[in-house]
């Protein structure tokens, strides 16, 4: 039996982000390859869609610009034969502040001839934002009890 692609996917964006090894991450992702990772695109610009892999790999250097993962667990994950999904717990820190952030993310991955082709990824925006910002967000109140 031979290694899921997420795996060797894992392993190389963790090492790109931690330790500037972008060489494997390149070889692992599709030149046509559809990337969105959905969350608050006015605080973080890396977020949001991208085509291609030029624009990925942008992307990932953003994120080892300002992140360094610490410490990561997969909550659950489900394994295809060319797809993965997986919800994930991050302990991060942000390199300009030195401040730890926590978040959890929904991943959905799909691999041709062991590259990436699709990543669709959620953050926990709410809880994210709260971190970024350093405080409690308060909404109001958006129902009555009568």
């Amino acid at each position: 039996m031979t290694e899921h692609s997420l795996w060797r996917f894992s392993r190389a964006l963790h090492r790109a982000i931690n330790d500037r090894h972008f060489e494997d991450i390149e070889t692992l992702i599709d030149e046509d390859i559809e990337w969105a990772i959905y969350g608050p695109i006015d605080m973080f610009p890396f977020l949001g869609a991208r085509q291609g892999k030029a624009a990925v790999l942008q992307v990932i250097r953003q994120l080892a610009d300002n992140f360094h993962v610490r410490r990561f667990e997969r909550e659950s994950i489900m394994l295809g034969v060319d797809s993965a999904s997986s919800m994930l717990r991050y302990s991060l820190t942000a390199l300009d502040s030195d401040k730890p952030i926590s978040l959890r993310v929904a991943q959905f991955a799909q691999f041709r001839a062991d590259r990436l082709i699709s990543m669709r990824v959620l953050v926990d925006t709410f809880d994210l934002v709260e971190q970024a910002l350093g405080r409690a967000i308060h909404l109001p109140r958006m129902t009555s009890v009568g």
